[in-house]
């Protein structure tokens, strides 16, 4: 699938972004994620009846540099996403986020439901989540945090080639399914996609203050929230969490999935998110 680049000048700098499919908008991004006009996975599963804007944040691809580091908070991303839907025209759009694309849309629903026909947040959280939970694969006691670190290390190294890297983040990905032989079956090999390391390294140090959940309450759009039941990188536990807590939402468990629901279990995926109303 192509997927179209375009760049967005804002008030708060100029903004790379990729098109595809019609219909509704749907806005995506994800915290560390460089995209490019191969696409992204998450995103093509809205596609068929969307049209999907995704979304280069600040020190990811050829967006806007950070000035100061704050300007790669997840806030500031949210802030970034407003500057953008406005100079676009859309007087409301979809957000959907997947891991930490969804601690994104978290703070854009408390900030800005407003701005949101409706919300979907799929594996993600609306607090800490490694130390606070064995279950997690980067909470120390997890069995496999050692290598899930290791390889995350080598693919922020710049020594490290692109076929290298290929191979790394295979081995990373398949540690998240709940099926890992069905790797190729999921994942398009055209699809290829970066780490932005500014964006990661930042995102490490906000994340052990990150706890919003007594601000969900403000969420008046339209939730819906999915999660793999064998989820390791961000547990059931946080999504349960967030239903208890989000006043007008949708929650629904994929019983044979891991953290990639979207991929792992397609065919129900899409048939689920054609249930958040498009419009308030």
């Amino acid at each position: 699938m192509k997927w179209i680049r375009q760049y967005v000048s804002t008030e708060r700098g100029n903004f790379e972004i990729f098109i595809s499919g019609k219909g509704l908008p749907v806005c995506v991004t994800h915290n560390y994620s460089e995209f490019n006009e191969t696409g992204d996975s998450f995103a093509e599963t809205f596609t068929d009846n969307h049209k999907v804007i995704l979304v280069n944040l600040r020190e990811a691809g050829n967006s806007a540099k950070a000035i100061e580091p704050y300007q790669m908070s997840l806030i500031e991303a949210v802030l970034d996403l407003e500057e953008i839907r406005k100079v676009l025209g859309y007087e409301k759009w979809i957000f959907a986020g997947h891991s930490t694309g969804g601690m994104i849309g978290i703070l854009y629903g408390i900030h800005f439901s407003n701005s949101l026909n409706s919300l979907i947040l799929v594996g993600t959280s609306a607090r800490e989540y490694t130390l606070s939970s064995e279950d997690c694969i980067y909470n120390p006691d997890h069995p496999k945090n050692k290598r899930m670190l290791e390889l995350l290390s080598f693919l922020k190294a710049e020594t490290v080639s692109e076929s290298d890297k290929e191979l790394l983040t295979k081995e990373r990905t398949k540690l998240s399914l709940y099926n890992p032989g069905n790797y190729d079956e999921y994942f398009s090999p055209h699809i290829k996609k970066n780490i932005s390391s500014k964006r990661l390294d930042f995102f490490n140090r906000e994340l052990s203050i990150y706890d919003v959940t007594r601000q969900l309450e403000k969420i008046t759009t339209n939730t819906l929230i999915i999660c793999g039941r064998y989820d390791v990188q961000c547990p059931i536990q946080f999504s349960v969490e967030m239903s208890q807590l989000i006043p007008n939402n949708n929650f629904i468990i994929f019983e044979y999935s891991n953290h990639y629901p979207f991929l792992e279990e397609r065919d129900k995926f899409k048939d689920r998110i054609s249930i958040i109303p498009q419009i308030n």
